[in-house]
């Protein structure tokens, strides 16, 4: 794999010429210190990829030769992430290492035990703040899939509406949680076949309060216990993510 990765969204289908947005002109020239004859791979964060030469090292547009197109494989399962918003900028470490793990989607959600209490402008900034750190995580990482991230949701509201998915499963502290490879198992001996489309929820410090599990159990989710031991929320995230993608790996 190519030392060098840009992201950009080529207008045409099939380019011969891409030339870089300043932000990735900079990082990759400026930052990254490429030169001219450097080879860059391109993605889109949609699974294509253009392997390209640097002609011109600019750093307010670069300028890139396409050599060749790949497209990588779609994953055999999609897992989105609901995290309720940790306290400081625990966030931004969640979102960097589900994006190495390969997460669909991102949904940062407002809890009623939430520390970090948003507007809608710093909402929104937050958003664009994480968005970046999962652009710098897929380049790092070389994954060529960019996981959707939401908007800031409230949790009562997106327990009742999360979308469709065959398994949305809520981490819990609760009595009376199971374990994943029993809901798993279930799952598959009813549809002869593992999930595809599978929503993992986190909670903040301090977990869901029971109103909060109510209305999720009501709503369809299954809660999973993490184990005997009580995770921070990142580790929580991170054990939640990396267990299921290879449960669902196995053959």
């Amino acid at each position: 794999m190519s030392d060098y990765r840009a992201f950009n969204h080529p207008t045409e289908n099939e380019p011969t010429q891409i030339t870089l947005e300043p932000g990735e002109s900079h990082h990759l020239v400026a930052v990254n210190r490429a030169k001219a004859g450097s080879t860059v791979v391109v993605f889109n964060g949609q699974g294509t990829e253009w392997i390209c030469e640097l002609t011109k090292d600019s750093k307010r547009a670069a300028e890139l030769t396409v050599r060749s197109k790949q497209q990588a494989a779609p994953m055999p399962f999609r897992i989105s992430l609901a995290q309720a918003l940790p306290k400081g900028g625990t966030m931004e470490a969640i979102v960097r290492k589900a994006t190495e793990i390969g997460a669909a989607k991102i949904i940062p959600l407002q809890s009623e035990r939430t520390q970090m209490q948003l507007d809608q402008n710093r909402s929104d900034r937050k958003t664009e703040k994480w968005a970046t750190t999962a652009l710098e995580a897929a380049k790092q990482c070389g994954n060529p899939w960019l996981p959707a991230i939401e908007p800031v949701q409230n949790t009562s509201t997106f327990f009742e509406q999360p979308g469709n998915y065959d398994l949305k499963l809520i981490a819990s502290l609760h009595s009376g949680a199971k374990s994943l490879k029993t809901v798993l198992q279930h799952y598959a001996q009813s549809h002869d076949a593992l999930p595809r489309t599978v929503l993992w929820v986190i909670g903040p410090e301090g977990d869901f309060t029971p109103a909060e599990m109510g209305i999720a159990q009501n709503a369809g989710f299954e809660p999973i216990t993490l184990g005997p031991l009580v995770l921070r929320c990142e580790t929580a995230a991170i054990y939640a993510l990396s267990v299921l993608s290879y449960e669902l790996s196995i053959p």
